[in-house]
């Protein structure tokens, strides 16, 4: 997640080192988001052949590599081009993590245990993005990629020693790849599957793809240094911990159609204060509600997603982050066009809108199943 984050507060900086536009600079994330979600469909079958933790672990150390390439990138277009090779290795990361919890734990206590899952995550994206915007304004943007290639190092070492430890073995009964490419246009067919995967979908376009432009938008409207705006934009992390640390609580007094409907109107407060307040204190405070609502929102979602199809779970997890970042990717397109015009708060108000109504949609969904 940090590697995923990490240059949401680097977008100013790297506009003025390649003389570009913040849009065009923006690719640097959408290049990412684009190649995550489409790699997904690739790790499913992997995970279940070649077993979840094997995956992972060779994921981890292929990213280590990627981030050293990425810190001696040469222009934008190399930037660009690394960042989408980060996106494909570290797409077997999370998704197929949330897989082996919705094999191993009952679904009475997914929510709870994805929750705690979700802390490392937040925990990740809130230092990507603060020491983004502390390198990009301070030891140079390159420093960050050096810094994440060490630890994905020391990370690729200790789950390889846990591999060998464990000595997990290759699934022989596991589907071939042409089998699992047929698994996943039979879950496409099912309504249910394609329902939550549309609203994810639209949830990563409305949500991340608003995030990415949050530490510009604070900087640009709001006055904050690249690193401030980094260090502020922790407080959406922070609301994520808030959720996280009190799931179990969250889900008692609210249930799991309240936790959607509140978190996305949580998201559409806070967006709207970030877009039309004019306050340092309101524009942190906007962070860290979008933060605790998207939270609240997106668990509801993934608890859906391994349940939608437990016979392929593997898959149907891989699926649910390829819609996720997919939708990020469009998400991130569309409101770069609004940062180079200048529509950027009027941007922030129609994703509050979309969200008010994706809110309504998964209320229903729920309700359903």
């Amino acid at each position: 997640m940090a590697s995923m984050r990490i240059c949401d507060p680097m977008l100013v900086v790297l506009s003025d080192e390649f003389q570009v536009s913040t849009g065009d600079a923006s690719a640097v994330v959408s290049a990412y988001a684009v190649v995550y979600s489409l790699s997904q469909l690739l790790y499913g079958p992997l995970g279940d052949r070649f077993g979840k933790l094997r995956v992972v672990s060779l994921a981890v150390l292929a990213c280590a590599v990627i981030s050293a390439i990425t810190a001696v990138s040469y222009n934008l277009t190399m930037l660009v081009i690394m960042r989408g090779l980060m996106g494909a290795t570290a797409a077997g990361v999370i998704p197929l993590g949330m897989a082996w919890v919705g094999d191993q734990v009952p679904y009475e206590r997914r929510q709870e245990t994805l929750a705690k899952l979700m802390s490392a995550t937040v925990l990740g994206m809130m230092g990507g993005l603060w020491f983004g915007g502390l390198t990009a304004d301070t030891l140079g943007w390159r420093t960050a990629f050096v810094v994440l290639s060490a630890l994905f190092a020391v990370a690729a070492a200790l789950l390889l020693r846990l591999l060998h430890a464990q000595a997990v073995p290759m699934s022989v009964d596991a589907p071939g790849f042409w089998a699992s490419f047929r698994t996943t246009a039979r879950l496409l067919a099912m309504p249910r599957v394609r329902g939550v995967l549309g609203v994810t979908a639209a949830e990563g376009a409305l949500v991340f793809g608003a995030m990415a432009f949050m530490p510009t938008h604070l900087h640009q409207h709001h006055g904050f240094s690249v690193v401030a705006a980094g260090s502020v934009m922790m407080l959406y992390g922070v609301g994520g911990l808030l959720y996280s640390q009190m799931a179990r609580q969250w889900l008692a007094w609210l249930g799991e159609r309240g936790l959607a409907k509140t978190g996305a109107g949580l998201v559409a407060v806070g967006f709207l204060l970030l877009a039309w307040s004019t306050s340092p204190g309101l524009g942190m405070l906007a962070c860290l509600l979008a933060g605790l609502g998207f939270y609240m929102l997106h668990n509801t979602l993934q608890v859906q997603a391994t349940q939608m199809a437990p016979v392929a779970r593997g898959t149907a997890v891989t699926l649910f982050a390829s819609s996720l970042f997919l939708g990020q990717s469009t998400g991130v397109l569309l409101m770069a066009q609004s940062v180079d015009m200048g529509w950027l708060a009027h941007a922030f108000t129609a994703a509050a809108l979309g969200v008010t109504v994706l809110g309504a949609v998964v209320y229903r969904l729920v309700g359903r199943h």
